[in-house]
């Protein structure tokens, strides 16, 4: 399994392309995987065959543990498992193979076992350990040797229908009859005791319990961690927008006449933010504890909201783009994301140097957004609401406002620091000229 990232421990296998006994190509794909927000295909290296494969779809496994083995036609699996000894039997899935062995002499001549008080079912000790190894209860297994016994192959069978399920899920399961779930969180899909627990308080009365995907407890973590370890405060103002909307009117009459740009109301504020954060560098930093990290370049951080959770890319060197690029840019990293290729490394926290979240197509006039940690501050883009307003010689008249939410960590800015910025990206804003920056 590759490692996709200093901070990616683990991978989902979401799908296999090639089974055991298939040839294989150079450059072909065996199977796709995912972190907790990317997804990626793995190539074959070279030709072969697929002799067999160590975790099935939705397994999660360390990264650079050995997954499935290539050889040569009539190879079989190593006994000994990977060079690094954790791909037990527990871990193997259940091949064809497995299922369609004969039954050896040995098992068939073997005793039966005791498994609680006086009752006994007749299993051969291969069937037993194989059993234990893949998480089976036996009570229901049928047995297909002499008198009913069960062997191994009894067993494997068993696994093809029944989800694995740890020890203690297993003693949990037999003593309180719980129902048991169809998947489990534990390794390679694994039922454990806290899946038994949880799913005896689901689907109680007019409620149901859902568990929540590994993207959303991530969220869940870093939005916790980020408000309890840090001294979070956020400024609210708004900018005149009628230079954004009168930019936005000739972006879209050159796209009648051919033009290829598409730049969003969100490009001009992130153009606008990084102009402000070259001039207030303070805001553009990581607040490290005894330390503050404060960058050179832009690396501008963009929330995207996808089907799987909210995700933060950074665009690295964003300071370097014109407006034209900077659109690109972020419309390519939220395609990526949206996609799931997106590159795990562009999704750390630290990865960027600040963070623009923008909800005004969702309508939203005021809210308060989480800084990314370490970054000390975040900004948030709300709707556009008209307004009246003086528009000289005390003359009033209905003026677009767009709003702006400053969230900035007070042990790195001070309240007059951070409004000065915040005033910074209020006119940049509004002196954003169209013939000036599509030039």
């Amino acid at each position: 399994m590759p490692r996709q990232g200093q901070s990616v421990e683990s991978c989902i296998i979401s799908r296999w392309f090639k089974s055991p006994g298939e040839s294989v190509k150079k450059g072909d794909i065996l199977f796709s995987y995912e972190t907790d927000k990317a997804s990626f295909d793995l190539e074959a290296e070279t030709d072969g065959v697929l002799i067999g494969r160590l975790y099935e779809e939705g397994a999660e496994v360390p990264v650079l543990q050995v997954v499935a083995y290539l050889g040569n036609a009539g190879e079989t699996l190593p006994q000994t498992g990977n060079s690094t000894k954790t791909a037990e039997i527990a871990d193997k899935p259940v091949l064809k193979e497995d299922i369609i062995k004969p039954v050896p002499e040995e098992e068939i001549l073997s005793q039966p076992v005791s498994l609680s008080g006086d009752t006994r079912i007749k299993i051969s000790p291969r069937a037993r350990n194989r059993a234990s190894a893949l998480g089976i209860t036996f009570e229901n297994v049928q047995g297909s040797g002499p008198g009913g016994r069960i062997v191994e192959h009894d067993v494997l069978n068993a696994a093809q229908s029944k989800p694995l399920m740890t020890k203690l899920a297993q003693e949990i399961a037999s003593d309180s009859k719980s129902k048991i779930p169809s998947s489990g969180t534990g390794l390679g899909g694994r039922i454990s005791s806290f899946d038994i627990l949880s799913s005896e308080k689901t689907n109680q009365g007019d409620a149901e319990d859902i568990k929540i995907s590994n993207v959303r407890k991530i969220i869940a973590q870093k939005m916790h961690e980020s408000l309890q370890n840090s001294a979070q405060l956020t400024h609210h103002t708004s900018a005149d927008a009628r230079g954004l909307l009168q930019f936005r009117s000739k972006i879209k009459e050159a796209q009648d006449k051919g033009s290829v740009d598409n730049v969003t109301i969100n490009d001009m504020v992130c153009f606008a933010v990084i102009k402000a954060l070259k001039k207030h560098p303070n805001a553009n930093c990581h607040f490290l504890g005894d330390t503050i990290r404060k960058f050179h370049k832009v690396n501008l951080g963009i929330a995207i909201d996808t089907d799987r959770g909210l995700m933060v890319p950074t665009l690295k060197n964003a300071d370097d783009l014109n407006i034209s690029g900077l659109s690109s840019q972020l419309k390519a990293l939220a395609d990526s994301c949206k996609k799931g290729n997106i590159n795990p490394e562009l999704l750390a926290s630290d990865s960027a140097s600040f963070t623009v979240s923008n909800l005004g197509s969702y309508g939203v006039e005021l809210f308060t957004p989480v800084i990314n940690l370490p970054q000390v501050a975040i900004l948030g883009v709300n709707n556009i609401i008209y307004r009246p307003s003086d528009i000289g010689n005390g003359v009033l008249g209905i003026i677009p406002f767009i709003g702006l939410s400053l969230t900035y960590d007070h042990r790195a800015l001070d309240g007059a620091p951070a409004s000065a910025f915040l005033r910074e990206i209020k006119l940049e804003i509004e002196k954003l000229n169209y013939d000036l920056c599509m030039i």
